[in-house]
């Protein structure tokens, strides 16, 4: 019998499949807020009510993918938010800001990525 990549001789996989670390997500307050703020201002302001849902149902459902692998987003470049661990995670036109801590993903901040992202975030401070 010949030998198959990552087969072992009798045809069954080599190695164990590896148990993936899950996350439990969460959101602060603050940023529900800048998730209502963006459904409402593309709902009223724009008026467009369908593309509101649908922009707050990817950015959800986008948030709740950190639950594996949340370090696949790098951490922002700006200080004091990077030594923090602060990340970033780009969903269409708006920037989901997140740090990891021990066994939870915690959103902070869902913010517009045309604005001054730094400067918003330092007026939170």
């Amino acid at each position: 019998m010949s030998k198959r990549a990552g087969y072992g001789t009798r045809g069954k996989p080599s190695r164990k499949p590896c148990d993936m670390e899950r996350y439990t997500v969460q959101i602060t307050d603050e940023a529900l807020s800048d998730l209502k703020e963006i459904y409402r201002y593309i709902a009223e302001q724009l008026q467009a009510p369908e593309t509101a849902v649908r922009q707050y149902r990817r950015i959800a459902d986008e948030i709740l993918t950190l639950s594996s692998f949340p370090a696949r987003y790098g951490t922002v470049s700006f200080e004091p938010e990077r030594s923090a661990g602060l990340r970033r995670m780009l969903v269409d036109r708006y920037s989901v800001f997140y740090v990891i801590r021990d066994s939870r993903v915690v959103v902070t901040s869902i913010l517009y990525s045309a604005s001054d992202l730094e400067q918003r975030l330092k007026d939170r401070l």
